[in-house]
């Protein structure tokens, strides 16, 4: 049983709707359900939100064999010490900082698009002469400030996000060898 199937199960016991759990833990109702169609994962303060509201252990809602991202770690840094150049740059430096000797893939990110986007961007295509999708666009737009990175260290596995303010690093419980894969909402190629 994955973490989502897990999660939906445990609210419907104790009688809750997404909204209505979604309203507890101060996050959306589709966020409730990305998590319980295994389309997201929740951060930790929100799992252990979650384990008390619908008195179910963190070890039920984690312990699973599937390839759920069980250790989420965001820190805060200071993007001026890290050297001058452009952000990148200095966002790879960062990287390279926290994993010392780690073989280190810049990731290449393009968010799915949803039905709803699909169909609007088909018919923007129709309608225009527009070489690129409109929604395309503006989900490129979403993830400037963004770098995406895998990082294999020590037999492990992890999935790195840095942003001008913070890098978040994901432990990956199931190992990506593809050069292309997706992770959420979100499709990488492995550079």
């Amino acid at each position: 049983m994955t973490l989502g199937e897990k999660l939906k199960e445990a609210r419907k016991q104790t009688c809750l709707s997404q909204e209505q759990l979604s309203e507890k833990l101060g996050v959306s109702r589709s966020a409730v359900a990305k998590w319980e169609t295994d389309n997201g994962i929740p951060d930790i303060d929100n799992l252990k939100a979650i384990s008390k509201l619908l008195n179910v252990s963190l070890d039920y809602l984690l312990d699973d064999a599937e390839a759920t991202d069980i250790s989420v770690v965001r820190e805060p840094y200071n993007m001026s010490d890290y050297g001058k150049g452009i952000k990148k740059t200095k966002k790879d430096r960062v990287v390279s900082e926290k994993f010392p000797g780690a073989k280190i893939y810049t990731l290449l990110a393009e968010q799915k698009l949803t039905k709803s986007e699909k169909v609007i961007d088909n018919a923007l295509g129709f309608l225009t002469s527009a070489p690129f999708g409109i929604p395309e666009l503006i989900n490129s737009l979403k993830n400037l400030d963004k770098e995406f990175y895998l990082i294999e260290k020590d037999g492990k596995q992890f999935f790195v996000i840095v942003t001008d303010e913070f890098i978040e690093t994901r432990q990956l419980a199931k190992r990506i060898d593809d050069k292309k894969f997706e992770i959420g909402n979100m499709k990488f190629i492995r550079c």
